[in-house]
């Protein structure tokens, strides 16, 4: 028999902004310092852990199923940078991996070698064992590794809390020796210039935004002597650096939601930047425009210096131009149009020619552009649903381009395309242990019509053991997000076998307020049309019921993040539809921390959500759908798990902890499981990873009666 749930104290707090007031009672669940709510989670943690206690084998099998399926010591395929291979190495029974490299064979050494897990490497550096650096930490995550172009030095940044924050440290690769620098506290992204003369990296300001970028030199004890070369005062707008692929230019971007300014200052003009020379020019690309976005990259041409901008100036999913450098009079050249349904995500730019990215059906898409002729090739793939892209090419000059490449029913793949002949190589498949064979699941795409009559995309996978989706009534596994212009497309997923071989359908709707259909799509899911997102995901679900694929009772519905906001939101709009609802990370008191701009991000989220502080109808429309607040006594709840981490800076534990309590008052089954010591993307550690999936899958199997 379970004990009673924890019930916290009430200590009523009243909220009051544009003469409406809002009595909550658990607002006191925010102050992390305090004993009392760390009691509180504890105490949730443990009713959690009894009432979930009869899964205790299931989870374990599904953790040995997972397990089972992976290959544990493994390489990935190495990458060609300056004079060497560049890989990752992965051993059986170790959290973490190990960043290693081994020589070239010469300087028209193109082709990676085929390397033995199990074998040793000729030549092999270990350059960084995580698993030595995370020795007596419970939680241990990279966000910074970056080796000079000469190859003697390296720097890691690690966060060990949880909280994205980082201290990077630097070391001499021959001997091993730390240098005498040590940068804490800082944001994620720190790098070597190209000369390995300095070190670029942000700090954050008390919201915990990326605003200053700083060069600090190498060799320094001290961070007294580091100079600041940029700062964003606009509190809605965030800062990002790093170099171009040529190494010709430094690339400072500041970026709100809508809106982008960047600049380009010259590497060569770093030493004087640092010295504190005021006479350093920067290339600005264009003025700070309102709702105008873009990106820049740097391409050089018969000798002449070009830059290529994607932007969205009068171009809704966004045009490709290219201006020539150093001639600011000239008229810009279109180079990609703007077409309407095929939204352009990215321009890359190498010697030779440049790399494309963009969406167009719902599917992202990988081409080759030809410098003169503007010429569009685009690398075709065979299946139906699928995601590519290009990734691991740090070189300025392949004759191959390295890209990336999964789908719901083919593990990611590691492709070599050779640009000339268009020959494309597969150089590794992801091992899936165990006798797993792609033509056993099946996948396709539901165009399914939400009540105003838009088509909404959904994506269905499944074991064709079990038969084809919609002869008869089988469980479904629902997943959703629709935040930000964030797609959520075709990828494999180990873990996800579990529920696939147990007979469950995992479906994907692709809600507005995503990017699956271009900008539009985002557009029509975020500010006053956010109940799209919701109502979208509800008629996705009727839709599976009427058309006979399944029924309320075994659907189990699941988002994370943003994607927790749409849980909270269908969980109160539409619960008889639902037989369980996970939600991760969620963020379901979405009105009362976007009306605090001294939380981290909220000013930033203006303009995802709408200003609530300053605006009452904004302020009226998120009260409307955030769930906290919109819980309904005696609803007809589905089973709830909510999970969080109590340092994730994203998604403060609080919004679940309250949210739970108020849905237990209304009556609903809801449990929530606060990891201690991990931030916004849960615990680290791959084992660790396996075993918190294994304990959400074996909740979803309870909840579709198939434990």
């Amino acid at each position: 028999m379970s004990s009673d749930a924890p019930v916290a104290k009430k200590a009523p707090a009243v909220r009051t902004h544009h003469g409406d007031s809002f009595e909550d009672p658990y607002e006191w669940l925010r102050d992390k310092e305090s004993p009392e709510v760390t009691a509180h989670l504890e105490a949730e943690n443990a009713y959690a852990d009894e009432r979930l206690a009869h899964l205790g084998p299931l989870r374990d099998r599904i953790f040995e199923e997972i397990r089972g399926r992976v290959r544990e010591t493994d390489l990935s395929v190495p990458v060609r940078e300056g004079d060497w291979w560049y890989y990752g190495r992965s051993v059986k029974d170790k959290q973490y991996g190990l960043q290693c490299r081994a020589p070239l064979a010469g300087p028209d050494d193109w082709t990676p070698p085929k390397l033995d897990a199990e074998s040793p490497v000729p030549g092999e550096q270990i350059l960084l064992d995580a698993n030595v650096e995370a020795e007596g930490q419970e939680f241990f995550s990279l966000g910074a590794f970056s080796v000079t172009k000469d190859g003697t030095r390296l720097l890691f940044g690690a966060d060990v809390t949880g909280d994205e924050r980082y201290t990077v440290r630097v070391r001499d690769i021959a001997t091993g020796e730390a240098l005498p620098d040590v940068l804490e506290g800082i944001g994620s992204g720190a790098q070597f210039t190209p000369d390995g003369a300095y070190i670029v990296y942000s700090t954050v300001d008390d919201a915990w935004r990326p605003d200053r970028v700083w060069l600090h030199r190498v060799g320094d004890a001290s961070r007294e002597r580091d100079v600041e070369i940029a700062h964003e005062e606009d509190e809605a707008f965030w800062m990002g650096v790093g170099f171009t692929r040529s190494d010709r230019f430094l690339e400072i971007a500041s970026g709100s939601n809508t809106t982008t300014e960047v600049d380009l200052i010259a590497v060569s003009d770093i030493d004087r930047l640092y010295a504190g020379d005021e006479g350093v020019d920067s290339i600005g690309v264009f003025s700070r425009d309102e709702k105008v976005e873009y990106s820049v990259d740097h391409a050089i041409i018969d000798g002449a210096d070009w830059l290529y901008v994607l932007h969205n100036q009068d171009a809704r999913d966004f045009e490709l131009i290219r201006m020539p450098l150093g001639d600011p009079d000239a008229e810009p050249e279109v180079v990609l149009p703007h077409t309407p349904g095929t939204r352009l995500e990215d321009v890359d730019c190498f010697r030779d020619f440049a790399v494309v990215e963009y969406r167009s059906g719902g599917i992202p898409r990988v081409a080759i552009l030809d410098y003169r002729t503007n010429e569009l090739r685009e690398i075709a793939f065979d299946e139906p649903l699928y995601s590519a892209g290009a990734s691991g090419n740090p070189e300025w000059a392949p004759p191959t381009l390295r890209l990336s490449y999964g789908s719901f029913t083919t593990p990611g793949s590691v492709y070599s395309y050779d640009v000339g002949s268009e020959r494309l190589t597969l150089l590794k498949r992801a091992a899936i242990l165990g006798g797993y064979d792609p033509a056993d699941y099946g996948q396709k795409r539901l165009w399914v019509p939400a009540e105003d009559g838009t088509a909404i995309p959904v994506s269905l996978v499944w074991k064709r053991s079990f038969g084809e989706p919609g002869g008869a009534i089988r469980p479904v596994h629902l997943y959703g997000y629709g935040a930000y212009e964030h797609s959520i497309d075709p990828g494999f997923s180990t873990p996800r076998l579990s529920m696939l071989d147990r007979g469950v359908v995992f479906a994907v709707a692709h809600v507005r307020g995503g990017g699956e259909m271009g900008r539009d799509w985002y557009e029509d899911g975020k500010l006053e049309n956010k109940r799209n997102s919701f109502t979208d995901f509800v008629d996705v679900a009727r839709f599976l019921e009427d058309e006979g694929y399944t029924d309320a009772q075994h659907v189990v519905a699941e988002g994370g993040s943003a994607g927790g906001l749409l849980m909270g939101a269908v969980a109160n709009l539409a619960p008889e539809r639902f037989a369980g609802v996970l939600a991760d990370v969620p963020f379901v008191d979405a009105l009362t921390t976007i009306l605090d701009p001294s939380l981290p991000l909220t000013v930033i989220e203006w303009e995802e959500w709408g200003d609530p502080l300053h605006d009452a109808s904004f302020y009226r429309y998120m009260k409307s759908y955030s769930p906290y607040e919109n819980v309904r006594d005696g609803a007809p709840y589905p089973r709830i798990l909510a999970m969080t981490s109590l340092n994730d800076t994203r998604v403060y534990y609080v919004e679940p902890a309250k949210w739970v309590q108020r849905l237990r008052e209304a009556g609903a089954d809801a449990l929530l499981k606060t990891e201690m010591v991990a931030g916004h993307g849960g615990v680290s550690g791959r084992y660790n990873a396996w075993r918190e999936r294994a304990f959400q899958l074996a909740w979803m199997l309870d909840v579709l009666g198939l434990d």
